[in-house]
Formats: C-alpha cells, structure tokens, sequence
C-alpha cells in the first residue's frame, strides 16, 4: 500500500508471479496479493497475469480459483518429456503428471499457456531432445520456452560437468538449432533468445525487460526499474522479512541508469529479440554517434551471424549461440564511439549523477520504507 502514492500516475497492465515456485503458495494467498495489487494499483482488465508452476504444484480446484481471482496466464516447468531424465534432476512430477497440468489448467479456463523445456541435460541426446519439444508441441500450449543448461559452481552436476555423458557445447548448439526450426514448423516463432510463441502469445511481461521499459520487483532479490533508476531488494529472506515488519529499509543496491548506459542496454537487450536494433532508436536514448556501432553489426551480417532487414540488424539462429560474445563486442564500439564523438559536457553530467547517489541514497531508501 506504501507504493499506491508514488505509483498515483502509472497504470499496471502485467503481473508475473515468478521466482521458485509461487504456485506452492497456495491459491488463497495468490489470489489475496493480486488484491491487494487491485486495491492499491490501477490494474487493467485486460492486464496479463502470470503464475510460475510446477506440475506437481497444480490442482484444479487451485487452479480455478486462480483463474477466477484474475489470473490468465500460467508457465509451467515441464523441462523433458524422459521421465528418467526428471527423476535425475530432482524434479517430482513424470510426463504424465504435465500431460494431466495441461488439461486441468485447461478446465479451469486458462487460454494461454506456457511451457518450459530444457536442453543439454546429463546423458540428454539429440533424439531425446527431438522427443521433448514434439511432446510438448502436442500439448498445444500458446508459448514455449527452452533453455539450455548451465551448470553452476556449488550445484552437485558441477564436479560431473567434463564428464561425457553432459551434452558439451556442440551438442547443445544443435538441439538449440533443431528447436528454432522444429518449433517454427510446428507454428512458434522466435521473438527472443529462448522463447518461442504462437501469433499474438508473446510473453507481454517478459518482453517489458527487453525493451527497456519500467517494471517494479517485489520479494527478497526482487529488482525494480522506475524512474530512470534501478533498484534491488536485499537477498537475504530473514532480514527482508525483519525490513517488511518493522518498516526499515530493504533496499540493497540503488542506481542512476545514464543515458549512455540506456543505449547500452537498448543494444544487449533489443539484440536478444528477434526484432532487433535500428540506428533512429539508438539516437533517440543517445545523441552520441553511431558509425562504429553500425560497422560493427554490418561485419555479423557479413559474416553470417547477423541480418539486416528495413534497417534493423537481428542475430541469426547462428548468432544467437555466440551473442553474448558479439553483443560484448558491440558494446565495445558503443564505447569507443563515445571516446571519439563525446563532448566533454556529457562526462561532467554523467559524473555529476553518479556522484549524486551518495546524497540520494537516504531519501530512497526511506521512500521503500514498509513495502
């Protein structure tokens, strides 16, 4: 409720419940947060509002409550259809257990529906992985996603991470390829990196991060972007939870988003969609020049990894395997076209709201007092 003030002149019209797996929260208390949200927000009629769940977290008495409290979107974690590979991740439901989520999310109302899949799973091969994503498909879900494997330090696959039943990196380039064309033939297109959907079901919510546009986090590690600055909460649960009841602050990080750094970003998140970047855009965040920025993307269309259609440049599937490399490259540029073509003024400004942070930092943290 401390929000409803400061967001007076902002219309909500997407909702994500997201992060682990909401849907073990229970329906009750789901539908109580979207409430408050309706009380405290303006949120649309026509707003998306997604739930995150695992199929072994759904019912349909849960999930008819759900739709009737607003909810119209849900994305559930099938990962594979090899009940063996599930069983080795740890997950709790079979092939079976999602086949029957489906149906139920479909009894209760739900006409979008979203599917996650992952690739590049230990002893996963590229049959297997056909296997998956045809499965899935015949589930007739309006989006699906598939991410490929990343095995982190401290996780129990990592000591296992050479060994060679883990799909290396060729591998998982394939399956990656074969699910761009598969799932293009079976009616998802691509419109970003991992996600895949039918005309007029691209995730609304999620799209809001690639475009840069405003959105506000709620919970431990939640990240809000409002106002031209970033915010985080801090990770730690217990003292998130001690900051919510005694009304202190639960800000940990506070940041004034540059317009030098918007183009930045402008680029590493328009290049992860399949619409892609165009030079006017760029100009209209930053007046700063473009030249090397262009070459730069000119020399991926040339080398495949790129094309360029009605002046927008935009990875190709082969580009996306490698763009993190190439969209730090293109950062590069952005970087040495401002050294060449900047003004000295724009350093001092940009200096001047950097340094402005430290006298800044008390008021914003009373200003998230009680969230």
């Amino acid at each position: 409720s401390d929000w409803s003030s400061q967001l007076e002149g902002y219309v909500i019209d997407t909702v994500y419940f997201g992060g682990g797996t909401p849907s073990y929260f229970g329906a009750a208390r789901l539908a109580a947060i979207l409430n408050a949200l309706k009380k405290y927000g303006h949120l649309l009629i026509d707003s998306e509002v997604t739930l995150e769940a695992n199929p072994d977290s759904t019912s349909y008495n849960e999930l008819l409550k759900l739709r009737r409290a607003g909810f119209n979107r849900i994305s559930l974690g099938v990962q594979s259809s090899d009940d063996g590979l599930l069983k080795s991740l740890g997950r709790r439901h079979d092939f079976a257990g999602a086949e029957r989520a489906v149906q139920e999310a479909r009894r209760a109302g739900f006409e979008n529906l979203s599917v996650d899949l992952i690739y590049g799973l230990p002893s996963q091969t590229k049959e297997g992985w056909a296997d998956s994503l045809t499965k899935a498909a015949a589930l007739h879900p309006e989006h699906i996603s598939c991410y490929g494997l990343k095995i982190e330090p401290g996780t129990a696959l990592y000591e296992l991470r050479e060994a060679p039943f883990i799909p290396d990196g060729d591998a998982q380039a394939d399956m990656y390829l074969y699910a761009v064309d598969t799932l293009e033939r079976l009616g998802y297109y691509q419109y970003e990196i991992s996600n895949f959907a039918r005309g007029g079901f691209r995730s609304r919510h999620n799209l809001k991060y690639w475009l840069g546009d405003e959105y506000l986090g709620f919970g431990a590690a939640a990240h809000s972007y409002i106002g031209g600055r970033r915010y985080s909460c801090i990770a730690d649960i217990t003292k998130y939870c001690e900051g919510i009841e005694t009304g202190g602050s639960i800000v940990e990080g506070l940041e004034t988003i540059t317009d030098f750094e918007r183009a930045g970003e402008y680029l590493m998140l328009g290049l992860r969609t399949t619409h892609g970047v165009c030079e006017e855009e760029y100009r209209r965040i930053y007046r700063g020049g473009f030249e090397k920025i262009g070459e730069k993307l000119d020399y991926y269309v040339k080398h495949g990894f790129m094309k360029k259609t009605d002046g927008r440049w935009s990875f190709t599937p082969r580009g996306f395997l490698v763009s993190n490399t190439i969209i730090g490259d293109v950062l590069e540029a952005q970087t040495e076209q401002r050294a060449i073509l900047s003004p000295p003024w724009r350093d001092t400004e940009e200096l001047d709201q950097q340094l402005g942070l430290f006298t800044e930092r008390s008021g914003d943290a009373e200003w998230f007092r009680g969230m």
